[in-house]
């Protein structure tokens, strides 16, 4: 009897850009391009462009668990990656069914802000997001502005994200990655921090291009795929950097729109 063969599945529950850059779109072509098979839960629809954000329609968060409930009672998840939630209805529903479900590779990118500034995250929410979301999470991924919101504390050095990285860690998740590209210094290293201290730092893309559009979500959701493939923590993070950095590269001879053009997630096949 030939034994079926099982796909590595990881489950993004995020909003949609309909630019295609970031997202869930986003999520999932880093999930295939990386050899998992993904999946879906819509927490928003964005109107968006590589200009900037139009508008946002966030889903209801009874309707954010249903989707949740079908496809991990069905299908079942290796590894689950979060971006944007809107508010703390969303995140409860999304909390509840993490917990029913017995999810153990959750990735978390604390999505706060738009390209543009404006915001995707309710007030409200982000103290859900750490009460709730953090303390059952592998990782996660904020950058500077968002670990500065999450912390309390202002980041300007390296020296600050490690001590950004301890009052995240203190929320409960086993691992935090503070990317470093918003750094006024200029450098750009992210710095990842595991429960037990220990300190790793990766280095990141010095390539000045315009198409970065979904960085964000293209190496959290990496992560997620690495860690669904059983990747320990600093492997999984230390694959998506290259991944990352490589899709940076390759995306920036590229013209997409007019303004923030996305990387190239599929850069290894094309």
């Amino acid at each position: 009897m030939t034994i079926p063969k099982r796909y590595f599945r990881a489950l993004t529950i995020a909003g949609s850009d309909s630019g295609g850059g970031a997202g869930i779109q986003a999520d999932i072509k880093t999930f295939s391009a990386l050899g998992v098979y993904g999946m879906s839960v819509i927490t928003a629809l964005t109107a968006q462009n590589t200009k900037g954000l139009k508008g946002v329609c966030c889903i209801d968060p009874e309707f954010v668990y249903l989707q949740m409930e079908a496809v991990l009672e069905d299908i079942g998840a290796d590894a689950v990656k979060t971006g944007m939630l809107c508010n703390d209805g969303v995140i409860d529903a999304v909390a509840k069914g993490i917990k029913r479900f017995g999810v153990k590779n959750l990735v978390i990118d604390p999505v706060m802000l738009a390209k543009d500034g404006r915001e995707l995250l309710e007030t409200p929410a982000v103290e859900a997001l750490k009460t709730e979301l953090l303390p059952l999470a592998a990782v996660v991924t904020p950058n500077i502005p968002e670990a500065e919101h999450m912390s309390g504390l202002p980041i300007r050095a390296k020296a600050d994200m490690a001590r950004a990285a301890e009052k995240i860690l203190a929320f409960g998740p086993r691992a935090v990655v503070i990317k470093g590209g918003h750094l006024e210094n200029g450098e750009n290293e992210d710095l990842l921090m595991l429960a037990n201290g220990k300190i790793m730092e990766f280095g990141g893309s010095m390539l000045s291009t315009p198409n970065k559009h979904g960085t964000g979500c293209t190496f959290a959701s990496a992560i997620a795929a690495l860690l669904a493939k059983g990747k320990k923590i600093p492997d999984a993070v230390k694959g998506a950097k290259e991944y990352i950095n490589l899709a940076i590269a390759a995306g920036s001879g590229y013209k997409t729109g007019a303004g923030w053009g996305p990387v190239h997630h599929f850069h290894e096949f094309w």
